[in-house]
């Protein structure tokens, strides 16, 4: 207990002094018993001068020794009182004794958990972002997972990716080890043999998330208008696949439209100098609140493509390396757990924006509803069938459309984490 304390007090006070007390408190338990002892003997000392200061008697003596013992004898009346002090003294012993025992049963059991084993081997969590994803965005911003893993002296980093495929190639070559992003990135990295693992994967895909962008002065009204048209976006990424569905939807072919593969950062420009002449993109470039002032108009978004399938049909994934899930699962359960609670901070964040905005009549009560709905259920989901069958159905089309050289199977134990998955928020 001692230690503990010691181990507690403020960093400012000298941390190698700190360090050197509490490194000579563990030494021994024998020297841990000798400062409880002789603060035990300083107490008794004190409580009996309380109980019966009149008792003192001061005497003349050549021997100091003898003077000592003279001024704490006792009067008879006072043998209770000196009992009941030996009493709470030899109790006070035992306590200390009791209380020292427990903190370090429960200090030995903690950091002998599988988590805090798996902490101690890790040492560093690396983890993977694109700009723009709300769960993770929340979760860097907030230290949820910084503050869970702490204790286990785990630091974790973040870095920023511009696209769901550079996340999964970073995974692969082993500069991260964990990430979120777009399902269909997936696919293309499944194709070109990068190593990784699907682990979950969020409920809900916005349905404004996604959407085909056009200048404000274009001719362009329907999806259909893109036939023979330039059009903008990231090769292999969600957009790819949105694109290729909404041609799909009202009969045109992928060959019938000019493809411009470009990340969205260098599409941007590009869009606004009226180079190309639609622009597939995903957030935070839609033209949603936080983008409000942004150039162009939506011919379509993920809720006019897909309807209520949205969230099957272009999912978001949490990946991480083939190690974190052999090695750290009780580590992976955590940062699951920390990533659902985040998505659940952002919900209500959400929700209670649309509340205000309701109230002053701004907005469709029923997305007040449908957010009400969503704010009470999780954020991330294991891994299940129909996710994999729709991820399934994303592959297919592209191998028909030779944009991969083979056809996957998402299902591989490999590259899917679909077993009953030890985590639960």
């Amino acid at each position: 207990m001692i230690s503990r304390l010691i181990d507690l007090l403020p960093k400012w006070t000298g941390q190698n002094i700190l360090r050197s007390l509490a490194s000579a408190t563990r030494r021994s338990a024998t020297y841990r018993f000798a400062v409880r002892f002789c603060i035990g003997l300083v107490s008794i000392l004190v409580l009996t001068l309380v109980f019966d200061g009149h008792a003192v008697a001061t005497s003349e003596s050549s021997n100091q020794l003898s003077s000592l013992i003279n001024q704490f004898k006792l009067p008879k009346s006072s043998t209770i009182q000196l009992l009941e002090t030996v009493g709470l003294f030899i109790g006070g012993i035992i306590f200390c004794i009791v209380l020292d025992r427990w903190f370090s049963n429960r200090s030995a059991q903690s950091s002998n958990t599988p988590l805090a084993e798996q902490a101690r081997r890790l040492k560093q969590l690396k983890i993977g972002y694109p700009e723009g994803m709300t769960n993770l965005e929340v979760l860097r911003t907030q230290g949820l997972l910084e503050t869970r893993l702490r204790p286990y002296g785990l630091s974790v980093t973040w870095t920023s990716f511009l696209s769901a495929s550079s996340l999964i190639e970073a995974l692969s070559n082993g500069t991260i080890d964990f990430c979120g992003g777009g399902g269909t990135a997936s696919i293309f990295s499944q194709a070109a043999d990068h190593v990784f693992v699907r682990v979950a994967k969020e409920k809900y895909t916005a349905p404004k998330g996604q959407a085909i962008l056009v200048p404000e002065n274009s001719s362009i009204q329907t999806i259909a208008d893109l036939k023979g048209k330039k059009i903008a976006f990231d090769k292999g990424s969600s957009a790819h696949y949105v694109l290729v569905r909404s041609l799909e939807k009202v009969g045109l072919d992928f060959s019938d439209i000019e493809p411009v593969y470009l990340t969205q950062p260098e599409a941007l420009p590009r869009f606004r100098r009226g180079e190309v002449d639609a622009w597939v993109i995903w957030v935070p470039y839609t033209a949603t609140q936080a983008r409000n002032a942004y150039p162009g108009r939506s011919i379509a978004d993920l809720e006019s493509i897909f309807g209520d399938k949205a969230s099957v049909e272009v999912p978001t994934y949490y990946y991480a390396i083939p190690e974190l899930v052999r090695d750290y699962p009780d580590l992976l359960k955590v940062i699951l757990e920390e990533v659902n609670e985040a998505g659940a901070w952002a919900k209500k964040q959400e929700l209670e924006a649309a509340q205000r905005m309701a109230e002053h009549h701004e907005i469709d009560p029923s997305i007040v509803s449908t957010l009400q709905q969503h704010s009470a259920e999780r954020a991330i989901i294991p891994i299940d069938d129909q996710s994999l069958t729709a991820l399934q159905h994303q592959a297919n089309i592209f191998r028909d459309l030779n944009l991969i050289p083979e056809r996957v199977n998402v299902k591989d134990g490999t590259y899917s984490l679909q077993t009953k998955q030890n985590w639960t928020y």
